[in-house]
């Protein structure tokens, strides 16, 4: 059995056919996976992971977790209403999980299936800075930046013998592998540099439709870097911007995130 994924039939082609910008950020990226075998695949691993770790569900910390991010979903799907982007949406099922683990991490898979730990919990400290790390990993599942590194392995690996094929199972399932690796270790999947910063951004504003208030987010990276022991990094901060880097750009996106927030009935 072949999967035929939406290839086009040279580079420039492939490009422009398969071009999606966000409606929030207005990067444009490349994705050429088939979004429907993503979900499917997310959905399953997802599950996986759960089995296999320790769900935390009913106590206090578990129902901020949902309670957050269920008001940033709420929030991204209104403001896809409003710009005529309801379908893009259409698909995602909705999860919001606390797992135990000291690590501190969170992670969002493709359409919409949340993680956080609880070892990034006393790093958060309150709701808006939970906030800041979901508003951070919805936007990952938002951007599509799981099927952006999907397609970015799949023309590496495969090159121009994928433009205008198709790839089998066991090929499309390595590549998926590749970036979302399995069970325990996803939370060890790697986003870009660009893909990293575009989940600031969008995140900010999407904690900030939601009435989260975004100056909580310098203050809360700020713990995160503070939080590296022997040198070493959290996971979670593995492949983002330099802390210089990430606060200059938070701050110059501050802004317009505080206009999302005042108009979702924050104080300035």
């Amino acid at each position: 059995m072949k999967i035929t994924h939406l290839l086009g039939i040279g580079a420039v082609a492939l490009s422009v056919a398969a071009c999606t910008t966000n409606p929030i950020t207005g990067r444009s990226s490349l994705q050429i996976a088939n979004n429907s075998e993503i979900l499917t695949m997310s959905a399953q691993e997802y599950k996986t992971t759960l089995s296999k770790g320790k769900v935390i569900s009913g106590t206090t910390d578990a129902k901020r977790v949902v309670s957050v991010g269920s008001r940033i979903k709420s929030a991204a799907e209104r403001y896809y209403q409003t710009i005529g982007r309801s379908a893009d949406l259409a698909n995602y099922s909705w999860e919001f999980n606390l797992l135990q683990s000291s690590e501190l991490n969170a992670w969002c898979m493709p359409g919409g299936k949340v993680a956080v730990y609880t070892g990034i919990l006393p790093i958060t400290k309150n709701d808006n800075g939970l906030a800041v790390v979901m508003g951070h990993e919805v936007s990952h599942a938002l951007a599509g930046h799981g099927n952006e590194r999907i397609s970015q392995a799949m023309v590496a690996q495969y090159g121009g013998s994928i433009l205008g094929g198709t790839i089998s199972n066991s090929q499309w399932a390595g590549i998926f592998e590749k970036v979302y690796p399995i069970g325990s270790q996803v939370a060890l999947l790697k986003y870009g540099r660009n893909q990293e910063s575009e989940a600031d951004e969008m995140g900010l504003y999407l904690m900030s439709m939601a009435g989260y208030d975004p100056r909580e987010a310098v203050p809360f990276w700020n713990r995160m870097e503070s939080a590296s022991t022997g040198g070493r990094q959290p996971e979670f901060l593995s492949t983002h911007p330099n802390p210089e880097t990430r606060i200059s750009d938070i701050n110059k996106d501050l802004p317009k995130a505080l206009e999302y927030y005042k108009a979702a009935g924050g104080k300035i």
